[in-house]
């Protein structure tokens, strides 16, 4: 695949220019950064104006999970823009009705009711206020390494350095920690430990919060930016479990892990696990129009039959997104998306980061399911020592700019969290684009290791 226009560099000058004049970018010191002008976008590559291509394993955001430009789905959102632009959320149209008909249909148990947000932070800030109303209890618990979104409630829930600078510290926020065997705060030594003793920490934490004031357990089924931690067997069953003994709503974010990503329709469903509420975003519409939602289940939404849920936007299921989730959703269908990020990353992308792991000492963990990876990078794969600190910027974060650089110097658009690289390439990435962004990380990742000791 090539660009569909000639280098144009003028016309890139003048986007960059105008981006540098008017755009405030999220998460950014805006006079630090150096935006890349995108010329276009196909598939799982995009282009820049000097002709420079990149083979995408991020994903965008990771939400293009049928990558860029599809055809049916562009075509979709052109004929509702003819038919019906917009319309108010308090009535039925054809797009919206569809769209919940399908999602579901795909998510577990009875999670049947959709409510349509605009994105992820805005489903889990719906969800929070679904789970307080139904219980009448206040306290919700989130893991440390997670993400929910940045908007008020969502980012107090969120488990990483972003929340501190917006952390009210009154937000009915109970912290605790998930399981991770590479780094555990259990000192385990198996999955089986690291299960048991993670399922005991937050058994003891509702004790002493005091499992009468908890409204809801929220965990990303796996999670994402916080480094794609599968949970161990037995885990998630185990927080079910402990949700059920208790009168506790399971919140399970699937905002980055749905719509194939991990290999199924929902990573739940790797797990055996139904959750009471479940948002979305991201993957149902592969990014194309902004689109999130709750999936929730009977006995929730039995709650609101004749008492209003005082909540609601005004672009709740906007037509033009919910065209675009119908219409993504019947291509990951009929093109088989789904099977084959799960075909793709058990044939390709796991032996070959495994392999990558097996020659560079850069490498301290290859960890994920699907076209849903992360490698940890290491100083020592004996002490596990982060290749950078935690949260580090500038010249501590040198080790992973200079690891990034080289990816794109090489035609690869990497993810980079910390001292991880997440593999994260569109559903529908074929086996020989899968095995060209592998040689990359392979050359890049020699980079990596004169960081080592």
């Amino acid at each position: 695949m090539t660009p569909h226009v000639d280098p144009d560099p003028r016309t890139g000058a003048a986007v960059k220019a105008a981006d540098r004049a008017h755009v405030f970018h999220s998460w950014s010191a805006q006079g630090l950064i150096d935006p890349l002008a995108v010329a276009g976008a196909e598939g799982s590559y995009f282009w820049d104006y000097d002709g420079n291509r990149y083979l995408d394993f991020t994903s965008g955001l990771v939400f293009t999970n049928i990558g860029y430009q599809h055809p049916k789905v562009v075509a979709a959102i052109q004929e509702q823009a003819g038919t019906l632009a917009t319309f108010a959320p308090a009535f039925a149209v054809e797009a919206r009705s569809e769209a919940a008909r399908l999602i579901a249909e795909r998510t577990p148990g009875d999670l049947d009711k959709i409510f349509f947000t605009n994105g992820g932070a805005e489903a889990v800030e719906n969800a929070v206020r679904l789970a307080r109303l139904h219980t009448g209890r206040h306290k919700v618990m989130s893991a440390y390494r997670s993400y929910h979104g940045a908007t008020s409630q969502a980012i107090n829930l969120t488990g990483d350095p972003r929340r501190w600078a917006s952390d009210t510290g009154s937000a009915g926020v109970v912290r605790f920690w998930a399981p991770f065997l590479y780094r555990s705060a259990f000192y385990s030594t198996t999955e089986a430990e690291e299960s048991s003793r993670a399922l005991t920490h937050l058994e003891d934490t509702i004790a002493f919060e005091g499992p009468g004031t908890i409204a809801a357990i929220i965990l990303e089924t796996v999670p994402g930016t916080a480094g794609i931690m599968t949970p161990p067997p037995g885990y998630l069953a185990g927080v079910r479990e402990i949700c059920d003994r208790y009168g506790i709503v399971l919140v399970l974010d699937e905002v980055m892990s749905g719509f194939g990503r991990t290999g199924a329709w929902f990573a739940a469903d790797l797990y055996g696990v139904t959750p009471d509420l479940m948002t979305f975003a991201k993957g149902v519409n592969s990014g194309y129009v902004p689109l999130g939602g709750v999936a929730i289940s009977a006995e929730i939404a039995a709650t609101f039959d004749k008492r209003p849920f005082p909540g609601g936007l005004t672009y709740s299921g906007h037509p033009l997104a919910c065209a675009a989730a119908v219409a993504t959703i019947n291509v990951m269908e009929d093109e088989g998306i789904v099977d084959h990020a799960a075909h793709i990353g058990s044939t390709v992308l796991e032996p070959g980061l495994r392999d990558l792991a097996a020659r560079h000492p850069s490498v301290g963990e290859v960890r994920g399911t699907g076209v849903f990876w992360a490698l940890e990078l290491v100083k020592s794969q004996e002490t596990r020592e982060p290749l950078v600190p935690y949260n580090a910027s500038g010249a501590d974060a040198a080790p992973m700019a200079a690891f990034g650089a080289a990816c794109k110097k090489n035609g690869l658009w990497p993810f980079i969290n910390m001292n991880r690289t997440h593999v994260v390439p569109p559903c529908n990435i074929t086996e020989a684009e899968a095995k060209e962004g592998l040689a990359v990380l392979d050359e890049a990742l020699s980079v990596a290791d004169e960081y080592t000791v």
